[in-house]
């Protein structure tokens, strides 16, 4: 990924005159991923929060327009040819395009810390030690995806720290609704997913075979932010008043989810046309994590003390305020 977007980065640094240089907007694009944990973001967009909160800062007339994409490859190449102004994704992108731009690129607020979970269907698999050169594992995207990094995490603390990378020749490419598909073809090459809600749950419940060889927390040692949004400091500075409006409707869709999670699941429903019931998803809700909805980023910085280890990331960062914009430095993240 880094390859081949290592030009698009260089244009975000050395051309402010080009139509990556952003300028105050009336219309602004967003990006998400699929899942359960993006709910805050299909909340703000069936209500209109960050055109609300806008509109009572001083900037009426805001719109929004929320585009899907299945990974956050595509969402960061997205962000630097300039044809989405905020991601909603995971905090290895963020680490990542923040090193690479020099600080050219920071968060907003995170929106999300549930469990991400490692499920085989092959029965031979039990722990991250089973896997084989051919056992294939799918992530949103290889080497550079929250659960690529967190899979690298968990091989170190297996096999080493030299061995960190030890499992990404297992890594394939795969968006999590067809990663999901590939668990439930039993002739797929692909029989691991490292997925989020609800294909965790979904495979969980509807994939012969199918366990748990090992979550986020148990390697991280609790919550990991895994979605939050984030932005070039060019549209930060011409726009501080949609980037306050973003956590402002972030924490109203937050406040939502806990005070009536029926509600936030059945616009979650609506926005993405998920058939799931209803009743399994407020199940699966009231599972261990899945109510980690912060507006602070969570274990972010051992995840950026791993990357910067293996040197993955030139700096380390002395604090989650060096690639967060300062609308989130009140927060006591990590």
């Amino acid at each position: 990924m880094w390859s081949a977007c290592a030009g698009a980065v260089a244009m975000l640094m050395l051309l402010p005159g080009s139509q990556v240089s952003a300028q105050q907007k009336s219309e602004v694009t967003l990006s998400r991923q699929p899942g359960i944990f993006y709910m805050p973001s299909h909340i703000m967009e069936k209500n209109r929060l960050i055109e609300k909160h806008a509109a009572s800062l001083g900037v009426p007339g805001v719109t929004t327009k929320w585009i899907n994409l299945s990974g956050g490859g595509a969402q960061t190449d997205a962000l630097l040819a300039g044809s989405v102004d905020i991601l909603n994704t995971g905090t290895g992108n963020l680490l990542l395009l923040w090193d690479r731009t020099r600080g050219g690129v920071k968060g907003i607020v995170a929106t999300s810390a549930q469990p991400m979970t490692l499920i085989s269907r092959d029965p031979n698999i039990k722990s991250i030690r089973d896997f084989g050169a051919n056992d294939k594992i799918a992530v949103p995207t290889v080497k550079v995806s929250t659960q690529a990094i967190v899979l690298q995490i968990a091989a170190a603390e297996a096999f080493g720290a030299d061995q960190w990378s030890k499992l990404d020749p297992n890594t394939v490419q795969l968006g999590h609704p067809d990663a999901y598909v590939a668990l439930t073809n039993t002739q797929h090459e692909v029989r691991n997913h490292f997925s989020i809600p609800p294909f965790t749950f979904l495979e969980l419940k509807n994939v012969p075979g199918a366990h748990v060889v090992l979550s986020s927390p148990d390697v991280m040692g609790g919550p990991l932010s895994q979605a939050q949004f984030f932005t070039t400091t060019k549209f930060a500075d011409a726009n501080p008043k949609i980037v306050q409006a973003v956590r402002d409707a972030t924490k109203e869709a937050q406040d939502l989810i806990r005070s009536d999670t029926k509600a936030a699941v059945e616009i979650y429903k609506e926005v993405t046309g998920d058939k799931t019931s209803v009743d399994d998803l407020l199940a699966w809700l009231k599972e261990p994590g899945m109510m980690e909805w912060n507006l602070q980023p969570q274990g972010t910085m051992k995840f950026a003390a791993h990357l910067f280890k293996v040197g993955t990331l030139k700096t380390m960062p002395k604090a989650f305020t060096d690639y967060y914009l300062p609308v989130a430095h009140d927060l006591k993240g990590n």
